[in-house]
């Protein structure tokens, strides 16, 4: 297939490692990886503090730039579920809402693409840690995504994976509520980042980058040696 990777500003700005990780999985599984350079923030933040004029502009540009993919993947469930799911909501009765609904049925999250998409389990990845993972809600409650990062990473070789007694917990970060709500974020961020240290494991694997920011930043000044780590990142590693 011809993909399109849809790279979100964490990403971009943060990890861009996620994005290559993405695309050497795709091409080693022999896929055509494109990266469209006019593509911007999915307008997630404008939609989220009620600037909607903003955000359906941002949205009707993606909605024209991606009109002809083949599929759109997204190495984040947050930015995806805002393209798939509120996308067509925003724009509906505008001259893009067709496009936009039609722009939904195309458009992927990197682990859900593999399992759901392209049928595919293992793909000869090798990560010898003990790991947890961590469910996104974006990702959970509006994709509804749950057995596909775990079928995916229980064909890593050497791979051992532990589940929490929190998986359904927010781990906070929300993205603006973080910023309106830092007290009760943090709180969030210490009981979800504590279920998760309590496993035991060697890393934390998430398919959201702003999820992992808010992970990460909880755990380092806790002085924990726990890390987060993409799903694309550990299924990129062959040895």
């Amino acid at each position: 297939m011809k993909v399109d990777l849809f790279i979100p500003c964490f990403v971009d700005q943060m990890s861009p490692s996620v994005g290559f990780a993405v695309a050497t999985v795709l091409e080693r599984l022999g896929h055509d990886v494109v990266f469209r350079p006019a593509q911007t923030c999915c307008g997630q933040p404008s939609f989220n503090a009620g600037y909607l004029d903003e955000a359906k502009a941002v949205a009707a540009r993606a909605v024209e730039l991606f009109a002809d993919a083949e599929a759109v993947v997204g190495p984040s469930g947050s930015c995806v579920a805002m393209m798939r799911v509120f996308y067509p909501q925003l724009l509906a009765g505008t001259d893009h809402e067709e496009a936009a609904v039609d722009l939904a049925t195309r458009t992927y999250e990197f682990g859900e693409f593999l399992v759901d998409r392209l049928g595919v389990d293992d793909v000869g990845a090798v990560f010898p840690h003990r790991v947890t993972y961590h469910d996104g809600c974006h990702g959970l409650r509006e994709l509804r995504i749950r057995a596909a990062p775990r079928r995916l990473l229980a064909a890593v070789r050497g791979l051992e994976l532990v589940e929490c007694d929190e998986p359904e917990s927010c781990c906070g970060f929300g993205g603006l509520f973080s910023v309106k709500y830092p007290m009760i974020s943090t709180a969030m961020a210490e009981v979800k980042a504590g279920s998760l240290a309590r496993t035991g494991c060697d890393y934390i694997v998430s398919s959201d980058p702003s999820c992992q920011l808010q992970l990460d930043g909880w755990l380092s000044r806790q002085g924990r040696q726990i890390r987060t780590v993409h799903l694309a990142e550990v299924l990129a590693r062959t040895g």
